[in-house]
């Protein structure tokens, strides 16, 4: 309904000003998501493969901790990360006031800094963000191969970086796409940290056409373009891969052998992975908890308390909801049989794909319509106005949330369905159970923990999200992600710094768990003395 929702609104504008938006500011717009998200990719593949590779193959200092902070920064959002980076950099930060200590200098006229409100910064505030998707696939990617393609390339006489260019790069490409791709839809997705620095994006003309010129028909017009943007990154990701394939050989893979690294290049490696970890997990948690700190006052604001109680209970029902219908429909399309549900259940994953303020836009249109209609019908029964059901609460803000993260649930489900041993099914239906007391007896027993982790990811995306949020949200209804908005806007950081740390911290639960599934199994092996 939503994507269908923007796709009939562009066609069929109120007035239609896309010809004037064609003409001004949509090549601003498109240019500057376009460079967004390749820079944004091309910056994460290269910190996620860099470190993936320097974990998987080489032992240096901090080797074994820094496997794991690497992907701490994904419990960090982006728009964080920007205002940390801005407050650190700015004229007024530590950095710039040190220099001018340092050096004498009394203006900003005395001396050039970059400016930091700009296309570039909003760059690796999103790569140093983004980047661990691109780690933990390239990571997983490398460790799945045997270690006798890079034992049989030293033997010729391979170094280091023909290594990595001739063996490791290859057989990680698939993953490295894979993961890049990711980062360019979420760059594409973004409007915290864009909307901060002051990049005009496709995103960001969203906001501005809706909210400020009041024309519904231009901003979903924007909005296709958004589409159609992440459509083509889609694209080009299977269309990258499509040669990509390598198979194991069907005995056990030989792990791979890591060097051990002395000194100087020990050094540089350990000093390589700290660098994303640090830009994207350190200097934002550090920022904002000096803040906290210096403004305790924020910590015991009425606003802060109302803002956690709406996060908890919106992302709390959309993480259940959309766990219990993934179940449902993923259980159902098991028992049918039949081919239609199977050919239908991957398009309910679209909407993650789809940036948040186009599925805002998509809902709130038909959802106000409906509301109105309702509210008519009831104050012509009753003679009293019932107001706004859907779009006047947070059932809209629900609603958009199981749209954007049923891929997760549904993902995390049917996964957990497929490591159930068929035969224990069948055990109990032969002993008289029903398809629901199969589920209840056999299957929920057992997916007890993929559907906890499912509920988590979900809840935590839900936390997170921006763009949907502040979109279809009632007047005067704060969550904790918008207030961080809103106040850092406003250059509040005290003020939006305990709301930011609460976001982090449900962040990081989330990445605890991803850690344990993703880096538990990793092979363990003694590196030999190169």
């Amino acid at each position: 309904m939503p994507v269908l929702s923007v796709v009939w609104l562009a066609l069929n504008p109120t007035d239609n000003i896309w010809p004037h938006l064609l003409s001004s500011v949509m090549p601003r717009y498109f240019g500057n998501t376009v460079a967004l998200a390749v820079g944004t990719g091309l910056l994460a593949a290269a910190m996620g493969t860099g470190a993936a590779w320097l974990v998987s193959m080489y032992d240096f200092p901090g080797r074994g901790v820094l496997q794991w902070l690497l992907l701490l920064p994904l419990a960090v959002p982006a728009y964080i990360g920007a205002y940390a980076l801005a407050d650190f950099l700015d004229y007024s930060g530590p950095v710039q006031i040190a220099l001018r200590g340092w050096f004498g200098w009394e203006t900003a006229r005395d001396y050039w800094f970059p400016r930091i409100r700009s296309l570039e910064a909003a760059i690796v505030v999103l790569a140093s963000a983004l980047y661990p998707y691109v780690y933990l696939l390239t990571r997983a990617a490398l460790h799945e191969q045997s270690g006798s393609a890079y034992e049989v390339a030293r033997a010729l006489g391979t170094g280091p970086w023909g290594l990595f260019a001739r063996v490791g790069l290859p057989l990680a490409r698939p993953a490295i796409v894979a993961g890049s791709a990711i980062a360019m839809m979420e760059a594409v997705a973004d409007y915290g940290v864009v909307s901060y620095f002051g990049v005009q994006t496709l995103n960001t003309g969203i906001f501005t056409t809706w909210l400020e010129r009041r024309n519904a028909g231009g901003a979903a017009q924007i909005a296709c373009a958004m589409l159609a943007i992440i459509v083509l990154l889609s694209l080009w990701e299977r269309f990258a891969r499509r040669n990509a394939r390598y198979h194991q050989s069907a005995r056990q893979p030989r792990p791979i052998q890591r060097q051990r690294l002395r000194a100087l290049p020990g050094v540089l490696a350990t000093l390589a992975c700290t660098l994303p970890f640090a830009m994207g997990f350190v200097l934002p948690v550090g920022v904002i908890a000096t803040y906290a700190l210096a403004y305790p006052q924020g910590w015991v604001s009425p606003g802060l308390v109302r803002a956690a109680w709406h996060t908890v209970s919106l992302g709390g029902i959309a993480a259940v909801l959309t766990v219990l219908m993934a179940l449902i429909m993923v259980y159902g399309t098991r028992l049918s049989g039949r081919a239609l549900p199977r050919l239908l259940m991957p398009v309910t994953t679209i909407g993650y794909a789809a940036p948040g303020a186009v599925l805002a836009v998509g809902l709130l249109i038909p959802l106000a319509a409906l509301d109105h209609r309702v509210a008519d019908g009831w104050l012509a029964v009753t003679g009293t106005d019932p107001g706004l059901i859907l779009t006047g609460t947070g059932t809209a803000i629900v609603l958009a949330y199981l749209v954007r993260f049923f891929a997760i649930g549904q993902g995390a489900i049917d996964a957990a369905f497929t490591r159930v041993p068929p035969s224990l099914p069948m055990a109990a239906r032969s002993l008289g159970r029903d398809n629901a007391g199969v589920l209840r007896a056999v299957y929920l027993p057992m997916m007890r923990g993929s559907v906890g982790a499912a509920l988590l990811l979900v809840f935590v995306d839900c936390v997170k999200e921006l763009p949907a949020t502040l979109l279809l949200r009632p007047f005067n209804f704060e969550t904790l992600a918008t207030r961080t908005h809103e106040r850092a806007s406003l250059e509040d950081l005290g003020n939006a710094s305990p709301a930011a740390l609460l976001v982090m911290a449900v962040g990081l639960a989330a990445v605890a768990l991803l850690a344990r599934t993703n880096l538990g199994g990793a092979r363990r092996t003694k590196p030999p003395l190169a």
